[in-house]
């Protein structure tokens, strides 16, 4: 390739480009009832505490209560096993929950042209309760550029155009690779792990999700049900994803929507990352739970605090909570 030819990819190239990810998102941008409290425990009249002399009830209005047995300690892990490299190909950044309760794995798409630096320190800087970050790093490297940028996809042709109809299957397949890995060997639920990605990251968490439903259909119906009781088994799906200015790449074709909670935030023209027209309608196709969070018309990733709130209260639903040991359950009657 002569130097005018590659200067002209350059350029294209850099005009696709979704580095729209912020390095520092300020603190005061977040809702601060969320990054302090996540998922509230102030709900008054139902929590009693084991001690050793009895049952301390948290009120004493109620007349009439029933003491259920205490919450049984779950049988995953509170604190998960630490991820592989030579099990997860790509770079990765990852940090456990800073409250020592690893209940739900938050995992971090980066964009086109961007790497998971950025996303890693977003992930520190939100610090949800009981929720560890996993920050991946796409796995091919943009070509033509000298920089760290990269791409979950062949993204452009050989003339630094952007392909209309890309193939995910390479970011899909790796997916699979560390999701695997993550519910074997570092024994996290499938409906513990969450995905948040942005732009192209957005896509692919999307369409992963997709994928991943299907395979938990297509499962033999002997591997779906409980041995001890016989009783089936739900398929099991993904805890939540958010996808920031991520549509969906290809046309989704399910033969039941799949139930992962699905919160889709985008901004309007003339943003360079508005959706196009009908992207919202084809998640609907695909998933039972669709959420939309309309952001300003300027900006990549949300940058105040007016954005974030809905996320922060997707996720407040969203997240599970582990129970503290010996804990008891008051309720009236």
């Amino acid at each position: 390739m002569d130097v005018v030819a590659r200067a002209i990819v350059l350029s294209r190239l850099d005009d696709g480009l979704d580095r729209h990810a912020p390095e520092n998102i300020p603190t005061e941008s977040l809702p601060e009832v969320y990054t302090i409290g996540g998922r509230s425990w102030d709900i008054p009249c139902t929590i009693g505490i084991s001690t050793n002399r009895g049952i301390q009830l948290l009120t004493d209005t109620m007349s009439e209560i029933h003491i259920n047995d205490p919450v049984s300690s779950n049988a995953v892990p509170r604190v998960k096993p630490l991820p592989k490299k030579s099990s997860i190909p790509v770079p990765f950044f990852y940090a456990p929950s800073d409250d020592g309760v690893d209940e739900n794995l938050l995992i971090f798409l980066h964009g086109l042209g961007d790497t998971h630096a950025p996303f890693s320190k977003l992930g520190r800087q939100l610090k949800l309760p009981q929720t560890a970050v996993l920050a991946l790093c796409a796995p091919e490297q943009v070509p033509f550029l000298y920089e760290e940028s990269y791409q979950w996809f062949q993204s452009f042709d050989d003339l630094g155009e952007l392909i209309e109809r890309p193939n995910p299957t390479p970011a899909l397949d790796l997916l699979s690779k560390v999701v695997d890995h993550l519910t074997s060997h570092c024994q996290w639920p499938l409906n513990r792990i969450h995905f948040f990605g942005f732009a192209q990251g957005g896509s692919v968490a999307a369409e992963f999700g997709i994928q991943l439903w299907k395979r938990q259909m297509q499962r033999p119906k002997a591997l779906m049900s409980s041995e001890s009781t016989g009783i089936d088994i739900e398929p099991s799906s993904l805890g939540s994803i958010v996808t920031i200015s991520g549509p969906l790449i290809s046309y989704p074709t399910v033969s039941s929507l799949c139930p992962t909670p699905v919160l889709v935030a985008h901004r309007a023209a003339p943003a360079e990352t508005a959706l196009q027209p009908g992207a919202l309608k084809d998640f609907s196709k695909a998933y039972q739970i669709i959420t939309e969070s309309k952001m300003g018309s300027r900006g990549g990733m949300p940058a105040s605090k007016e954005e974030w709130e809905p996320i922060m209260q997707f996720w407040s639903a969203k997240l599970g909570t582990r129970h503290p040991e010996g804990l008891y359950e008051v309720r009236r009657s």
